[in-house]
């Protein structure tokens, strides 16, 4: 077992999260050998005690298929119509390979407001918690059929990534169409070096991310890089994989080359892992360097400290916190919204009451609401990889 790692079979509770090209050709639709050996990897994992769930991609790849729609890219509405037919058709695919192993399928779709707004976060964890104590495995995506272009993931990299931090899982799988993360994306770049272990994600490691590989998909490493912060923060390990070859899980078991992230060893607690996976903060506030050395010691943010605001938001929306280097270093919920947090932007705290006309909190963001999100120190690359390959 490569350094860092555990065997999957040793895991708590396990997010797969599955491509689109993996699960749906082109040409002739849904590819059920493939699927089958991936719900055998399932089987075998929760024969070992492991709880699984399952963000599958696939419904508007499938529904267009069904459909019969030509290649090319989908007006809103057309994508809808497709996702509508393909959900249907995913759902039963699912529900049928993994009863071939007695195993029940339940089917949750998501907006991005079912995460992003704690109530409904709350009420989305309950009923995927209680799915798993009852042997079923969740079959998770996001609703296309109501998403907006506007208000979506778009994506279910990250997606998988929030259902992970949702549930309190200790591992994220993210198979698609490559193997790993590169130094550069391998198609353009023959020199690109494959990373095996990336302890932290930097400033580099995401500098490494590529665009979308496949048409069917909408995510790219940039995506999944994304997920590895969200994921990585709240203490779950994350695996890169190819999930090309049938059984795919067994394969990463087995050895076959993937990249695993580790996890945070001081993963944040359950409320400000939901702030911190907050996708579309509602603002941006701006500090000064005093602020941000506070904010790192683990102290509120004071209004003194503020030199800008941006954006419309009211009190308790979640707003990130940039730094001086012009880069998000923390994430919190406001304590006033927009034009009141302007108005008092650089002032003391004991001037509150005066500018606003009553006496409002002392913090801008206070630290019991919020959590820093700003990557770790920087890395050399090269020499991370070859303390990687010396223990490997």
């Amino acid at each position: 077992m490569k350094t860092g790692r555990k065997s999957l079979a040793s895991h708590r509770r396990i997010v797969i999260k599955i491509g689109s090209a993996l699960l749906v050709d082109r040409a002739t639709g849904l590819k059920t050998a493939w699927l089958d050996a991936m719900c055998a990897d399932i089987a075998a994992l929760k024969a070992s005690g492991v709880d699984v769930l399952v963000v599958s991609s696939g419904a508007i790849a499938l529904g267009r298929s069904v459909l019969k729609v030509p290649a090319g890219a989908l007006k809103l509405e057309e994508s809808q119509a497709a996702a509508a037919v393909g959900q249907i058709a995913l759902a039963r695919a699912w529900s049928e390979s993994l009863s071939h192993s007695s195993i029940v399928a339940g089917q949750i779709l998501l907006t991005l407001g079912d995460t992003e707004e704690r109530r409904r976060y709350l009420n989305g964890r309950a009923t995927i918690n209680q799915l798993l104590k009852l042997g079923a495995v969740p079959i998770i995506n996001e609703n296309d059929t109501v998403a907006t272009t506007e208000i979506r993931y778009g994506d279910n990299d990250r997606l998988a990534a929030r259902v992970a931090t949702m549930t309190g899982a200790d591992l994220l799988v993210l198979l698609s169409d490559i193997d790993g993360l590169y130094t550069a994306p391998p198609h353009l770049d023959p020199e690109a070096r494959f990373l095996e272990t990336i302890a932290a994600i930097t400033p580099e490691i995401e500098a490494m991310a590529g665009g979308a590989a496949s048409e069917l998909s909408r995510g790219g490493m940039r995506t999944k890089i994304d997920a590895g912060k969200i994921a990585t923060s709240a203490g779950c390990a994350m695996i890169i994989a190819s999930g090309k070859p049938d059984h795919p899980l067994q394969a990463i078991e087995t050895g076959a080359r993937s990249s695993w992230f580790a996890p945070s060893g001081t993963p944040v607690t359950a409320r400000k892992t939901w702030i911190a996976g907050q996708l579309q903060p509602a603002g941006e506030v701006h500090v000064d360097a005093g602020a941000q050395t506070a904010l790192r010691s683990g102290k509120s943010l004071l209004p003194a400290g503020v030199r800008l605001v941006a954006g419309q938001f009211g009190r308790g929306d979640t707003v990130a916190v940039i730094g001086v280097e012009g880069r998000e270093i923390a994430r919190g919920l406001a304590g006033y919204d927009a034009d009141e947090a302007r108005q008092i932007t650089g002032r003391k705290s004991a001037e509150i009451e005066a500018i606003l006309g009553y006496a409002g909190r002392a913090a801008m963001i206070h630290r019991d609401d919020l959590v820093m999100t700003e990557t770790a120190p920087r890395v050399d690359v090269r020499s991370a990889e070859k303390k990687d390959k010396a223990d490997a």
